[in-house]
């Protein structure tokens, strides 16, 4: 049975005025214009959306997060809560484990909103934004990347143009100058200087130059270069830098919790690389995905402590499966690399241990639709042949 891509181009509505190929961080689209047709290629393609959104012909078609199906779920939220102010925010900037958008937005005066959240706010065309003042949305806040480190390149930067022009439009027909709200609120790393030994090591291994060591041995952060990929909470040994919103106090919190909550064998956590899966992390209710699945969201899989996975395992989990993007689509420097060096560290922890059949990474990207139900399942297979030995 053959893949489902989740993107397509209908060739009836396709004008080939190369909007969207225009648009595209990633080159996956070109004009072919001796055949006369618009060349979608899936292996570059990494679904941002943003092909979507400005196309004027309506002429890209998504599987996800597409206008309808958006509209529908804050119809039906609206119905349940009576609340009228929608919460876009980027999965970037809104990592679940802390609840860091919830306090953000707190600070800006906003308590109940219905939260919608996307892989990149640039994928949301205008339309969208129409159609929920229509429905009755009076306020709308837009969370998104920091515009120089945005995960789709151009997202973030696509976006504020398009809501200073929706801005102004609606200020001519009558809305407030409040109707339309944008805010960047990026992760950070945070340093907690009584921890700091002075090792240099974070310094050493940040790929954005964010940390400088001065000469006393204490590190400073440029939270301006800074894009919250979390290595250098990493290889802290103090714990003396920590990503916002993904602690490892919080992230270790969240395992004995889970353990604790699942029944089902085999019993398994699941770290999913924010950017290489979407549609199995919207199905994820209160940390789990099903009745033997938990499921913690993760920036990057170098942000991965492998401390976490040995935890994992003496917590009651029967097995740790490890979801990251292929070498090609990871959307942080150096991810790959230095993700593969901490999953050497691991293999190499798990082997001494007697662990090694239960733990699993594979790579995967949201092109495709079930490829994640698929990798589960196997992996769960595995699991329970070696509980049966």
């Amino acid at each position: 049975m053959g893949q489902t891509c989740v993107i397509d181009v209908d060739e009836d509505n396709c004008s080939l005025c190369s909007i969207c190929s225009s648009v595209c961080p990633f080159d996956a689209l070109e004009v072919d214009e001796e055949k006369g047709r618009l060349i979608l290629d899936v292996e570059k393609c990494q679904v941002c959306g943003l092909c979507y959104s400005a196309c004027p012909a309506s002429a890209i078609n998504l599987l996800y997060y597409e206008p309808d199906s958006l509209l529908a779920y804050l119809e039906r939220r609206m119905g349940e809560t009576g609340l009228k102010t929608l919460a876009l925010v980027c999965r970037g900037v809104s990592p679940p484990p802390s609840g860091k958008v919830r306090d953000f937005l707190a600070k800006q005066g906003f308590e109940d909103y219905i939260l919608i959240r996307v892989p990149c706010v640039g994928r949301i065309p205008l339309e969208f934004y129409l159609r929920a003042l229509r429905m009755g949305v009076e306020r709308i806040i837009v969370v998104q990347c920091d515009e120089d480190y945005c995960r789709f390149k151009d997202g973030s930067d696509v976006s504020r143009k398009r809501l200073t022009l929706l801005s102004y439009v609606l200020r001519e027909l009558g809305f407030g100058e409040d109707t339309i709200l944008c805010y960047t609120n990026p992760m950070k790393a945070v340093y907690i200087t009584e921890n700091c030994v002075g090792c240099g090591k974070c310094a050493f291994i940040c790929p954005y130059d964010a940390i400088t060591l001065q000469p006393g041995g204490t590190p400073t952060i440029d939270l301006d270069s800074c894009v919250g990929c979390g290595v250098c909470a990493v290889v802290c040994p103090h714990q003396a830098i920590q990503l916002e919103g993904y602690e490892y106090d919080v992230v270790s919190t969240l395992i004995h919790e889970y353990a604790s909550m699942i029944k089902t064998r085999p019993s398994i956590l699941v770290f999913i690389c924010q950017w290489s899966e979407f549609t199995a992390l919207d199905r994820v209710k209160n940390g789990l995905y099903n009745e033997k699945t938990a499921v913690i969201e993760i920036p990057c899989l170098k942000g991965l402590d492998p401390a976490w996975i040995v935890e994992a395992l003496y917590s009651g989990f029967d097995g740790v499966l490890v979801i990251a993007c292929p070498e090609e689509k990871c959307k942080l420097e150096r991810g790959t690399e230095i993700a593969e060096r901490n999953v050497e560290d691991v293999l190499s922890i798990l082997e001494k241990l007697g662990l090694m059949g239960r733990f699993q990474i594979y790579r995967l990207t949201p092109i495709y639709l079930n490829q994640f139900d698929s990798m589960l399942r196997e992996f769960s297979d595995k699991l329970s042949g070696i509980a049966g030995r």
